[in-house]
């Protein structure tokens, strides 16, 4: 399986960005060009599910239960227990932020498996999916997700966060 590194951001760069703020012009820091805070975890709910008639892809979801809108990475970070590596995002270039809209609901379909047949196919006990790579995520066991005794894994990849379900399935191949 493919291994997708974390990402971080240098505490040079957060301090540089903010001796900018603190310099700016009253008039620029007023001109209402807010911007979101990154998504508290116990902020967000995850859910993931296997597609129905799929059970090699899944469906997840990111809800902000806040009344604020706040940043999560632009795609999720989806890793198999026991397994090294993380799904590969769907186009590539998966990094930077997304907006979540207060109250707002995201969607990203992960392919665990291009062919269940494989002869190289690795099993999983559980699926774990974060919304950021800072957070723990929230891990889900083959019975919740619908796919069986076990997760069939080899080269997952996964899309960005999308507006919608269907956009997600579509990016993924599906309807």
């Amino acid at each position: 399986m493919r291994i997708r590194a974390a990402t971080a951001v240098p505490a040079a760069v957060s301090a540089a960005a903010a001796a900018l703020l603190l310099t700016a012009p009253q008039s620029q820091a007023a001109a209402g060009h807010e911007r979101a805070a990154h998504c508290a975890e116990r902020a967000l709910t995850l859910r993931a599910k296997a597609v129905t008639g799929h059970r090699t892809v899944l469906r997840v979801s990111v809800t902000n239960r806040t009344a604020r809108a706040c940043v999560v990475d632009r795609v999720p970070t989806v890793t198999f227990g026991g397994l090294d590596g993380a799904a590969l995002p769907v186009p590539e270039g998966g990094t930077g932020g997304y907006r979540l809209a207060a109250g707002g609901t995201v969607y990203a379909a992960v392919r665990t498996i291009g062919d269940p047949a494989d002869p190289e196919a690795r099993r999983a006990d559980s699926v774990t999916v974060a919304a950021s790579t800072a957070h723990w995520g929230r891990t889900f066991g083959p019975g919740r997700l619908g796919t069986g005794r076990q997760v069939l894994v080899w080269e997952p990849v996964t899309t960005w966060w999308q507006p919608t379900a269907r956009a997600a399935d579509r990016i993924i191949g599906l309807g």
